[in-house]
């Protein structure tokens, strides 16, 4: 079964993934080098290409962060122990599906 010509045009704008091509396809992250190897196994940093961010004076400023200071830490659905524990994932079943 093929897909319509339409459906097959609109298929083929979309992003490739890793699944759809051979072996050799790396699709990578973006992100840049921010240096070269050298010869000898090491890594050397070229200063010009490292991102640096400007943050802009904040003496005075009204915002205030989304998360406050004032929270109470919460308690966990599984108390004393911890939820990859087996014996209180099959307690947490019981309790809700029934004994069996």
């Amino acid at each position: 079964m093929q897909p319509t010509s339409l459906l097959h045009r609109a298929i083929r704008r979309l992003q490739l993934t890793t699944k759809q091509v051979n072996g050799g396809y790396y699709k990578g992250t973006r992100s840049g080098a921010m240096g070269r190897h050298t010869k000898h196994g090491q890594y050397i940093i070229d200063w010009d290409k490292v991102r640096t961010y400007v943050v802009p004076d904040l003496a005075g400023f009204q915002l205030t962060p989304f998360v406050t200071k004032k929270m109470e830490p919460t308690r966990g659905e599984f108390p004393g122990s911890s939820p990859l524990d087996g014996k209180a994932y099959l307690e947490n079943w019981k309790r809700v599906n029934g004994e069996d």
